[in-house]
């Protein structure tokens, strides 16, 4: 397997929003990440994913591009991100951006040209159709609630949105467009950024004709997820945009994918298919979601989970790369999620970092997982700011008339701004995020869940996260070793077996708050060297068999 430098990298997101205020307007910006990088230095990431700062109207906080080669207002000035990349490069780190490149604002000056008559050069930048018998041009759901489609008064016809109304989709098909998009790519890329974070980069290409989706009973838009996820184009555009594009710089790419399997993910990611590096699967972010969706609740099954993250595992391996991650902007916060974030916190963070960071594939931390912030549970739905958390209240509280109490619950498990409360930084007021009012009200967990608390306790979840990066930096074998899962019905734990030229390395992890035993199949062979890691203080024994698992236990030794 040929080796790369971003298959031994560390990813870590900042969502600049919410890392840190220098200005005290409330909001955070670019010279906030750029004082705070020696904590990530501390660290020991490789590469910073920044989520976007371009130009903004922020309907849907920074996605809503209304400028590619202008820094919004509220982050900074283009100074202040020259500065931040040249103190990131410094440091020895990489910079990787967001590209937002399925959809602009409708505030973009294309979409402004656009929908000034049906004969401007940029209308066929956009998704534009007449309606049909007095409706849409066909009944496809938006994203975020309601049709996917906007009527604009002033052509008297309908433009399309899969997501935001203020977030028109862009034409692909015209390659002019493409074009433009290529210009902007390797307009930043000469700025000397280290790759691109690809945001749902496989709706690109949609079914010529834009069929209607399948109508369930009652409902009054239908998806249309198998006309644009994965279209007939995909892999064209993608290899066109490799080709001219990222084939010219040494990069790190991966392509947020909704909906992506196994084997489509080998056609993005396959070494010879000449398109991106990594994708983001959706799949293992989907098993504790009921058939209704994101919001329908359910326990996740440790069995699912297992099989998985095995799946993609196997099936990637030789051919692809895997991103491995648990948490990002659009996630509940993992130790909430999987973990317990209530008697074992900080054992059970520790046991999920574990149980990632030890699988093949580039690992990428969100902000505040290093030290385990949870999701929060605000009193009011006003003190929500997430369109995706908004509408959904909205549709079924207000125009359904469900239960708020109920609604609320699958809110405070899942909504999106779980994962965009202010990074807490201290037990200072606002969490040391702001010396203002923040934009976003601050868990009030911060005074006992913060970054000061954990980097000055060698014993923290922080502290835990470097052992792993260092450890990930010292063994190939935890980057490149093959993966063979073991006991794959166990329903606590979690444990696999990484093959690596004649060195093997056994992970057990588990996933319960009941103390469970461990023992070592027939079938492996496995003679223990050293205990590498473990969330527990444990002697170092010679034998891993019939092992007693404390709650959420995490422990890897290295083998032959």
């Amino acid at each position: 397997m040929e080796k790369n430098w971003w298959k031994e990298s560390i990813v870590y997101q900042i969502y600049p929003r919410s890392f840190y205020d220098s200005n005290g307007d409330g909001i955070g910006d670019l010279k906030g990440i750029t004082k705070k990088l020696d904590y990530l230095k501390e660290l020991g990431i490789d590469v910073i994913w920044l989520s976007p700062v371009y130009q903004s109207p922020n309907d849907d906080n920074g996605y809503d591009i209304s400028d590619y080669k202008r820094i919004m207002d509220e982050f900074g000035t283009m100074d202040d991100w020259e500065t931040l990349l040249d103190e990131i490069h410094q440091r020895g780190m990489k910079l990787m951006m967001d590209l937002v490149v399925n959809h602009t604002s409708d505030e973009h000056e294309w979409f402004q040209e656009s929908r000034k008559s049906k004969d401007n050069p940029y209308r066929d930048y956009y998704i534009w159709r007449p309606g049909k018998n007095g409706k849409e041009p066909n009944n496809w759901r938006s994203s975020f609630g309601g049709s996917a489609w906007e009527y604009d008064e002033h052509t008297d016809e309908y433009y399309l949105h899969l997501f935001s109304k203020k977030q028109p989709d862009l034409n692909w098909e015209n390659p002019k467009l493409r074009q433009e998009i290529y210009e902007m790519m390797r307009w930043w890329l000469d700025k000397g950024i280290d790759g691109f974070r690809m945001d749902v980069i496989n709706l690109i290409s949609k079914v010529p004709g834009l069929p209607d989706g399948d109508l369930k009973p009652g409902e009054t838009y239908a998806s249309g997820s198998k006309f644009y996820r994965n279209g007939p184009r995909i892999h064209e555009f993608l290899q066109e945009m490799n080709r001219e594009v990222l084939s010219k710089y040494d990069i790190m790419t991966v392509g947020e994918m909704p909906g992506v399997d196994v084997e489509e993910a080998k056609k993005y990611t396959g070494y010879e298919r000449n398109e991106l590096q990594m994708v983001f699967t959706f799949e293992h972010m989907g098993l504790d979601s009921g058939k209704n969706g994101k919001w329908d609740l359910k326990p996740l099954a440790l069995t699912d989970l297992k099989e998985n993250l095995s799946k993609w595992q196997k099936g990637l391996h030789g051919t692809g790369w895997n991103s491995l991650y648990w948490n990002n902007h659009d996630q509940p916060r993992i130790v909430s999620r999987f973990g317990n974030d209530q008697e074992y916190r900080v054992e059970s963070a520790k046991m999920l970092a574990t149980a990632l960071h030890m699988l093949q594939g580039t690992p990428y931390i969100y902000q505040g997982e290093e030290f385990g912030m949870t999701n929060v549970r605000f009193p009011s739905i006003k003190d929500y700011r997430d369109i995706e958390t908004l509408n959904m209240y909205h549709e079924k509280v207000v125009e359904e008339n469900a239960n708020h109490n109920q609604v609320m619950e699958s809110i405070y498990v899942k909504s999106r701004d779980n994962g965009r409360t202010p990074f807490q930084w201290n037990d200072q007021p606002s969490s040391g995020f702001t010396t203002g009012e923040p934009w976003i009200k601050v868990n009030p967990n911060y005074k006992e869940i913060n970054a000061d608390k954990a980097v000055n306790d060698e014993n923290s979840i922080f502290h835990y996260y470097r052992q792993l990066i260092r450890l990930r930096k010292q063994h190939p074998i935890i980057v490149y070793g093959d993966y063979q899962l073991i006991l794959p019905d166990h329903d606590q734990i979690f444990a696999y077996l990484r093959t690596y030229k004649k060195e093997k390395l056994l992970v057990i992890t588990n996933f319960s708050a009941k103390s469970v035993v461990f023992q070592i199949p027939e079938n492996i062979e496995f003679c223990s060297k050293k205990q590498l890691i473990s969330n527990y203080k444990k002697e170092d024994i010679p034998h891993v068999n019939n092992l007693t698992l404390n709650p959420y236990e995490a422990i890897v030794y290295l083998g032959e």
